[in-house]
């Protein structure tokens, strides 16, 4: 049986995103999203999702308590691959707009502990990534030498961040399936009963075996929430309460700064490096004051009775729209300015109909004037690369 499609819609915020999206109506009313990536490193990007999304399997997804993308079909479109999936329909919040107390905080936590009691099979199964928690300690203490080996990197970070490598009470790791540093913009919700609730993930291509606590490292952006994150996670995660789990999400969230400037000084782009820079001498003049990581740790029974105090928020949601690329979930400048105002991006426009034509997955038409991709310019691709650093939004 042969479906034909109705309508069709670009799916952006408009903000230079890595992949040319549309959202596809069909005749039975359901949608599509068709993904075409911009560049060659959207394209591996890419090749991860859909391993990942393959790894989940029926059964797999039967123990998610939301829906995952399917992915239907692919084909060549130039010299890049269109690939489509199912729609998950939903809105997002963003880091710094999620409000503390029970709700969207609560929901996202739970949903991050959901992944994170995954049997690891999952992962072990479809070749995916997997560290030890010796690795991620390893591969943290690698990624500060290389920083370091800029010649660039303030001396105060250097200092702050060995101390934290050092210190053998942060590294106490259960290492679970993780999604390699995920963030809020990637969960779709629906209102249940006036309630927040996850309804959807969007991204899986960081699906692997590692630290927890990168999933969580967008608390850093959202200050008033971070508490009771942790308490929500701990409260639904299996597993026995990892008191340095904050901790060490907010250095995996600073180390994000370390990562963009080893990318600028590998690719040899002086504009990234100088942003970089110019990024880690206010995040040490702002971390001056701070106490050292690993110094402070959240009692579970403490953040209870707090999370019991805290009236729920009402969340400021984005763009009801499924995948938009280009969003820029602001980890860093969270990080430098906890009460930075996120800029609003603009809605994906409404479906414009079109005459109705049969699906063909296998030959998928080209549109000969397309947008030129946004990345052929090594800064611009360099600058692009800036949002990956933050998550796999």
């Amino acid at each position: 049986m042969r479906t034909a499609i109705t309508g069709a819609a670009a799916l952006t915020e408009g903000a230079g995103g890595r992949f040319d999206s549309a959202v596809i109506h069909l005749d039975d009313g359901s949608r599509l999203v068709v993904r075409v990536p911009e560049s060659d490193e959207a394209e591996a990007e890419a090749v991860r999702e859909t391993t990942a999304l393959a790894a989940l399997t029926a059964g797999v997804r039967a123990m998610l308590p939301f829906l995952a993308p399917e992915h239907v079909g692919q084909a060549r479109l130039g010299t890049r691959t269109a690939r489509v999936q199912t729609y998950l329909p939903g809105y997002r919040v963003d880091a710094s707009h999620v409000p503390p107390g029970r709700g969207v905080a609560t929901a996202l936590a739970a949903a991050i502990a959901g992944i994170h009691d995954l049997p690891s099979s999952i992962v072990q199964g479809a070749g995916l990534p997997a560290r030890t928690a010796a690795q991620v300690r390893t591969d943290t203490e690698r990624l500060l030498d290389r920083a370091e080996a800029t010649g660039r990197l303030p001396f105060g970070l250097l200092r702050r961040w060995s101390r934290a490598v050092a210190l053998d009470a942060l590294w106490h790791v259960e290492p679970t399936v993780t999604l390699g540093g995920v963030d809020p913009s990637a969960f779709t919700l629906t209102d249940v009963d006036g309630v927040p609730t996850v309804s959807g993930l969007l991204t899986w291509g960081g699906l692997s075996i590692g630290d927890p606590a990168e999933d969580l490292r967008w608390i850093a952006s959202a200050p008033d929430a971070a508490s009771d994150v942790v308490v929500a996670y701990s409260a639904a995660a299996g597993r026995s309460p990892d008191t340095m789990l904050a901790e060490r999400a907010r250095l995996h969230a600073e180390l994000e700064f370390a990562k963009w400037l080893v990318h600028g000084h590998d690719s040899a782009s002086e504009t990234v490096t100088a942003d970089a820079v110019a990024l880690l001498e206010s995040l040490d003049e702002s971390v001056r004051d701070e106490p050292p990581i690993g110094s402070g740790t959240i009692s579970v029974d403490d953040a209870i009775a707090a999370l019991g105090r805290v009236p729920a928020g009402a969340a400021e949601a984005v763009d009801t729209s499924m995948h938009t690329d280009a969003y820029d979930p602001g980890l860093i400048d969270g990080l430098l300015d906890e009460d930075a105002e996120a800029t609003a991006a603009p809605a994906a426009s409404d479906a414009v109909d079109q005459e109705t034509e049969p699906i063909e997955f296998s030959d998928w038409p080209g549109t000969d004037d397309a947008p030129a991709a946004e990345e052929s310019d090594p800064d611009d691709a360099a600058k692009n690369a800036l949002r990956r650093w933050t998550g796999t939004a």
